[in-house]
């Protein structure tokens, strides 16, 4: 899809935005009392304790029956922190409302092996209700490694399942020497007022990775759009791709684990920071038009801010990091953060959640 045909594409969407007495906004987030996402947010606890598995990754949504339900990622506790990507499943859990306890329901998708693209890992969940079907966009991996990630999209006419498991990923890398010539992960999904389905993903340049053996943090992560005409597909890059790339900053800042959403007049983003204000918050951005992105704000602060832990174990390196935001919408607005971090009475992870005042 090439920058003049995307444009026009958007466009009455856009004018929209700049129109007064339209009911969109005028663009002040000073005016509109948007004082900080940070702010904005009571921590709730822990949940999803389990165990004999690290929690990572908790997608939540509200269902038909009232109850919230969350899919989240877990991998055995014998395959240590790193067991994300050679042998996480995603699993189903429900509670009776955002703050209750959830309850196990089953494991959704779960490694199948042979020569499939997600033979080694299922990952990354995030959960969503477009076109009348649940769509649970992932990340699968076929041999145990960064360089086989690969987003694909299950479907199911209910929460519950039974789930249409697709056999081949929904998005793939560009060329090689491209600057996301490595992967497609990190899945955010936003059915765009114009009819259009948008898919948002993290991605990095290969030789850039490889070039960074033995560093703290290898290549360099930055999102990427793709837009299709129909749910399943073919996504079609953005040609101004990346869409929001830190690099420029210095110091190898970055981002990833992006939640994008589209609330009143605004495309709106959270995120994990990887070096632009420090390692340890999340990242709040918005967008009048989902493809150029202001300043970033603090999304979230580190769990020390929120609430007073035991020191951890000293096999635990990410310990007090809040990472993977997922927002939980009720009555059409956003009204819970769960996130993931390390800790909890089972030393290894678990959800964190947060009410959104």
């Amino acid at each position: 899809m090439d920058r003049k045909d995307f444009l026009q594409s958007i466009s009455l969407f856009s004018a929209g935005l700049l129109i007064p007495g339209t009911g969109f906004s005028t663009g002040n987030p000073a005016k509109e009392g948007n004082f900080g996402f940070a702010e904005r947010l009571v921590p709730v606890g822990r949940r999803l304790q389990m165990e004999g598995y690290y929690v990572w990754c908790n997608s939540p949504i509200e269902g038909p029956d009232g109850k919230i339900h969350v899919f989240f990622s877990r991998w055995a506790a014998e395959k240590s922190m790193s067991g994300w990507i050679r042998g996480s499943e995603i699993c189903h859990a429900v509670a009776d409302h955002p703050e209750a306890p959830f309850r196990f329901v089953s494991v959704v998708l779960a490694p199948r092996d042979g020569d499939y693209w997600d033979a080694t890992t299922c990952h990354n969940p995030h959960i969503r209700y477009i076109d009348g079907k649940y769509c649970l966009f992932f990340m699968g991996n076929s041999n145990g490694k960064t360089n086989t990630k690969r987003i694909g999209l299950a479907t199911s006419s209910s929460l519950y399942g039974p789930w249409q498991r697709p056999d081949s990923p929904l998005l793939e890398t560009g060329k090689e020497g491209a600057w996301d010539d490595h992967c497609t992960t990190n899945p955010s999904f936003v059915k765009h007022p114009n009819g259009e389905y948008w898919l948002f993903y993290k991605s990095w340049n290969t030789l850039e990775y490889e070039e960074a053996v033995g560093k703290s943090v290898r290549g360099n992560r930055k999102y990427g759009l793709a837009v299709a005409k129909d749910l399943q597909g073919p996504y079609v890059k953005y040609e101004g791709n990346p869409i929001v790339d830190f690099s420029g900053r210095g110091r190898n800042a970055q981002f990833e684990d992006a939640f994008i959403w589209l609330e009143k007049d605004r495309f709106r983003m959270l995120a994990r920071d990887m070096g632009v204000f420090s390692d340890d918050v999340g990242l709040y951005l918005e967008s009048t038009d989902g493809i150029h992105w202001g300043e970033p704000s603090i999304g979230y602060h580190p769990l020390k801010n929120y609430v007073n832990e035991p020191p951890p174990p000293g096999y635990l390196k990410r310990y007090g990091r809040l990472e993977r935001p997922q927002v939980l919408f009720t009555d059409g607005k956003p009204s819970y953060l769960f996130t993931a971090g390390q800790g909890g009475k089972y030393g290894t992870s678990t959800s964190f959640v947060f009410k959104i005042v």
